[in-house]
């Protein structure tokens, strides 16, 4: 690699493979050949960049060329004008959208200058598929320290100082985990990695599989060794192909250089891992709901205690840790707790990767310190909300967290301040809303999916939810009274207490917090029957002005149910009886005289 003059990284995650990231690498390579320029310009395919909203992104080294939205057709262009003769292409650059000024280095970029990628170090960096590239970046240098110290307990006290807490949702302390699984002492134990990623929006962990798979690996084994576990597995859903494929090649190089299998660096300690796969099951996401899916059995969560620390899979003991938190483990191991300690707040500490969706000008996945704000996030990262729309909500923790409103905007981002703002970490999704959303729907949206995917076990989960899906639905229906707003809140607090998992207990928070924060919305649904965002279908009234409309029937004739009657160059009038709000006579009005009630 020394030897080449440029190295060529272009975005091989999956959101930038749906938009030809794949031919714009196999452009780049052949051009390159053709122009006879391959022993000086190296094209690798990496993982994600993160800045989803510009992808296609193409990074030149060792100058730090950061182009965006690349197209297949731009290739020739970028060669020819960057290697060739040394011109950057202005066009194919980031644009500020403050001073419609070209950046050139990501540093400069408001996206990325408040990001403290630890967990997404190399994502955008290494070849995922070169082990060779991960040493490079002090791959497996972790676990050769910790073997050489052999001893496991001097690892897991280093994990339980850095305050290292589970970043599935649950924020367990990590290290904690670790103590208990050693603990119990059996003649086999596993190693668990929960890449089961559910969230509706949701992409942290299949991005860290595709672009670092290594990680994750090193750091099953360094688990492995602290609690006694030779064998691991990856729970991963099978709608993650590219991140399997990865995995495996990642494996089976770790395996031929003896850092993954027997005797690893010359030891005693053997560690092999394979991969399960699950059907995309939601409450899978739920560690003993997992461990029975890998046991082929159904995915249903089970009373705790035992743990899976005690009793887990196979009735053996077993540790279980999403992908994120396994890819800060090599990191705190040669960087010390101390330093991993430092980032964050008193009971949070490091880093959150979120996946920045919604209405937000800078769809992408983030890494940000614990104790940077949501205001720093959706307004200087995110880059604001789209078309200068006014921010209206922010929805963390997925289908099981909350609605955050403007007053929250300056809490500081952690485990505890979510919780106590009516949300929750979660794994990390993040989806920003606008003035147009229609909150009531966003609730009935969440409890929609919590119904789909409940695995009916208990009845708070099962019935419960279906019950409050069915009182949100009657009140988009325009048909709600007043008594069904206390039953919602009633029967959330009783799914809360009762349900028997940690998804069915929290399924109910968007419900609660869109009351909380939202009530006058919810009110003017029932009674006023009118949707303030104009969302609700069934409470939306399609009307022609009569000054406007010079009777051109454009509407008429767009309308697929005609509904809209009128002479030509007569006003229009719509029937609200026939109407079914579609909205194709609104498109097609040239004179803005329809408008929404």
């Amino acid at each position: 690699m020394a030897n080449y003059k440029y190295h060529i990284l272009v975005c091989g995650g999956t959101g930038c493979h749906a938009s030809q990231s794949e031919q714009v690498k196999k452009n780049l390579t052949q051009i390159i050949g053709e122009k006879g320029l391959q022993d000086e310009v190296q094209v690798v395919a990496t993982g994600c960049f993160g800045f989803c909203e510009q992808g296609p992104i193409v990074k030149l080294l060792p100058d730090n060329t950061f182009y965006v939205r690349v197209k297949p057709e731009d290739c020739n262009e970028l060669i020819e004008e960057h290697i060739v003769k040394g011109r950057k292409v202005n066009r194919l650059l980031y644009q500020n959208p403050d001073n419609k000024e070209h950046v050139s280095d990501s540093k400069h970029m408001g996206f990325y200058k408040k990001q403290l990628r630890i967990a997404l170090r190399n994502c955008g960096f290494i070849n995922p598929e070169n082990i060779n590239e991960y040493i490079a970046r002090d791959g497996y240098a972790a676990l050769a320290s910790v073997l050489e110290t052999n001893n496991p307990q001097v690892t897991i006290e280093a994990i339980k100082k850095s305050g290292l807490r589970g970043r599935g949702g649950g924020g367990f302390p990590t290290g904690l985990k670790w103590e208990i699984a050693s603990k119990n002492h059996a003649d086999q134990k596993y190693v668990v990695c929960n890449a089961d990623e559910g969230d509706p929006g949701a992409f942290m962990d299949r991005s860290i599989l595709e672009g670092d798979p290594h990680s994750v690996l090193e750091a099953m084994a360094i688990n492995g060794f602290c609690i006694g576990a030779s064998k691991g597995l990856i729970y991963i859903r099978a709608e993650y192909p590219l991140a399997i494929e990865r995995l495996l090649v990642a494996i089976k190089q770790a395996e031929e250089a003896g850092v993954l299998g027997k005797n690893i660096f010359g030891t005693d300690f053997s560690f092999e891992i394979e991969l399960r796969y699950g059907a995309g099951a939601f409450v899978c996401g739920e560690e003993t709901a997992l461990i029975h899916s890998m046991e082929g059995e159904r995915g249903e969560p089970t009373f705790k205690p035992p743990f899976p620390a005690q009793e887990g899979y196979l009735k053996k003991p077993t540790n279980v840790n999403n992908v994120e938190t396994f890819a800060n483990i090599p990191v705190i191991i040669l960087k010390g707790w101390e330093w991993f300690a430092a980032i964050g707040t008193e009971k949070s500490k490091g880093t959150k990767v979120f996946a920045l969706a919604g209405k937000i000008n800078n769809v992408g996945l983030i890494e940000v310190p614990m104790g940077i704000t949501l205001r720093e996030v959706i307004y200087e990262i995110g880059g604001g909300i789209k078309d200068g729309k006014k921010f209206k909500a922010v929805q963390t923790g997925g289908p099981s967290g909350g609605c955050l409103t403007e007053k929250f905007l300056d809490t500081p981002i952690d485990y505890d301040n979510l919780i106590a703002a009516g949300s929750m970490m979660g794994s990390g999704g993040m989806i920003v809303m606008d003035e147009d959303d229609c909150m009531v729907s966003v609730a009935k949206f969440y409890l929609e999916f919590t119904v789909e995917e409940s695995c009916g076990k208990c009845s708070p989960c099962r019935i419960g939810n279906k019950r409050l899906f069915e009182l949100l639905d009657k009140i988009t229906q325009g048909k709600g009274e007043m008594e069904d707003l206390d039953q919602l809140k009633n029967l959330s607090k009783v799914i809360k207490d009762t349900a028997l998992c940690g998804l069915g207990q929290t399924s109910p928070n968007p419900v609660l917090s869109t009351i909380e924060n939202f009530w006058n919305e919810y009110v003017a649904h029932v009674t006023d029957k009118k949707c303030p965002a104009g969302q609700c279908k069934a409470l939306k009234s399609y009307v022609i002005d009569p000054d406007l409309c010079i009777g051109c029937t454009a509407c008429a004739r767009a309308c697929p149910v005609g509904a809209i009657k009128g002479e030509k160059k007569l006003p229009h009038e719509i029937n609200q009886n026939t109407c079914i709000k579609c909205g194709a006579c609104i498109e097609k009005c040239k004179f803005n005289a329809i408008s929404i009630k």
